[in-house]
């Protein structure tokens, strides 16, 4: 079991990021809250891990701090909800939204989540309203300055990410399209464009 990881972050590319520890680069996903804290490419950060195993495939999980890899641990294990939900779910509210909405029975609110219907928000007000209530309180030898010479403009970053996260291509576009650029990182118009959809979906 892999439960943390200590390296040098080598690439960011939202859901996605490599963690060089050791010579060996680790591949991961994690939520757009995650990514809001991670440091600049090049420099060392401590990473939260979750392992999952399955027959076609082994996939890890970083997450910022434990609390976080603990809401994700139990919302996998709810009914209809998978490791890709549950990553929309995380990036598109803070821990402690999500519990409050959950246990204020928020539906309207739950279903402005990417794949999350009335029924699927109704299950996870059913299933997680305990459970909550306790929890919450690509190349490995990629340097950062190639990386940073490959890198797509913010506004497409953060278009592939929404998409990855299960945002239709449309509304994706349609979003990052709204928010002003200039020298926004793709972290920053992601959170932005997350923030406006979210409004609008409620």
């Amino acid at each position: 079991m892999i439960g943390r990881l200590v390296g040098k972050l080598i690439e960011k590319m939202p859901p996605d990021l490599m963690l060089d520890v050791g010579g060996v680069g680790y591949e991961l996903s994690a939520s757009m809250t995650t990514f809001y804290e991670l440091p600049a490419i090049g420099e060392n950060v401590v990473l939260f891990t979750h392992y999952q195993v399955k027959e076609d495939a082994h996939s890890l999980y970083a997450f910022i701090d434990r609390e976080e890899r603990a809401l994700f641990r139990i919302l996998i294990k709810v009914n209809g909800i998978g490791p890709k939900m549950a990553l929309a779910i995380l990036s598109s509210m803070s821990s402690n939204e999500l519990v409050r909405f959950v246990q204020e029975s928020d539906v309207t609110a739950l279903t402005g989540i990417p794949g999350v219907g009335k029924k699927t928000a109704e299950r996870l007000i059913v299933e997680l309203r305990d459970k909550l209530g306790k929890a919450a309180k690509r190349d490995l030898f990629s340097t950062p300055e190639v990386l940073k010479q490959v890198q797509t403009d913010p506004r497409q970053e953060a278009e592939s990410a929404l998409i990855a996260l299960g945002y239709k291509p449309q509304e994706a576009s349609k979003a990052i399209a709204l928010i002003p650029v200039s020298n926004a990182t793709s972290e920053e118009v992601i959170k932005a464009a997350l923030k406006n959809m979210f409004k609008k979906a409620n």
